[in-house]
This record gives C-alpha cells, structure tokens and sequence, in this order.
C-alpha cells in the first residue's frame, strides 16, 4: 500500500463559506466531485494553494452534525489493502463495511479507536 496524498477534509452542511475562508487564505479550487452514499448526496471540492497544500471540503446533503466534522484524507494506491490495513490497526467504519464508490474512486471513513477519522480514498484512473 501506497500512500499518494495526506490533506484535512472538511465536512460541512454549507460549503460556500469554507471555500470562500480558504480563498482567502490563498487556496483554489481545483475540481469538483459530485457522489452518493446511496442515502445522500456529497459535493467534494478539493482545493489547493501555491505552495502544494491542499484542503478537501465536502457538502452533505442532510448533515446531522451540528458542527463541523475534521477528517484526514489519505489517498492511497490500494483502497482494499489500506482498508484491511486500518481496520487489523482497530479501525472502525461507521457504515459497516459500506464504500462510496463513483467513476472515479472509492472511498470509506474510518475512525482510529483513539476517535480521530481518516477518509480513505483510492482513485480510479480506468474510467469514463
């Protein structure tokens, strides 16, 4: 296993004014991601700045937390491999074993038994 890259995710009710507090900040969108967790919809956005930095803030439909939620976003070259990986480590996916899954990746949150979470995500390069 991989790891490709390391960032923060941000989950959020209202995206617009995170994205427009890392604008300022000096971040810029870089693209747009548009999923389903089957239950409700997810707007990532992924931003980045000048010197590589980058920050991941996604919108779901129907958030129930009433403040924001603090992920790290670990890409990594083998979703399957990581996923057993964390979960021998003691990590625990909220869902049950449930994925997002889209054209373009494959993603679960996990939370570490400390109680910090990791949104592990493999992209998939093979796609329309």
């Amino acid at each position: 296993m991989k790891i490709t890259t390391f960032n923060p995710l941000i989950v959020t009710k209202d995206s617009a004014p995170l994205v427009e507090l890392f604008e300022a900040l000096g971040f810029e969108k870089r693209h747009n991601l548009k999923a389903s967790t089957g239950e409700k919809a997810i707007d990532s956005i992924r931003m980045k700045n000048e010197a590589g930095f980058y920050v991941d803030i996604s919108e779901v439909e129907d958030f129930a937390l009433p403040q924001d939620l603090t992920l790290i976003r670990m890409n990594v070259d083998n979703f399957d491999e990581a996923y057993e990986k964390l979960k021998s480590m003691g990590f625990v996916n909220p869902r049950g074993d449930d994925t997002v899954d889209t054209k373009s990746n494959k993603s679960a949150m996990l939370r570490s038994p400390s109680g910090f979470g990791i949104d592990l995500c493999q992209h998939i390069k093979d796609h329309d």
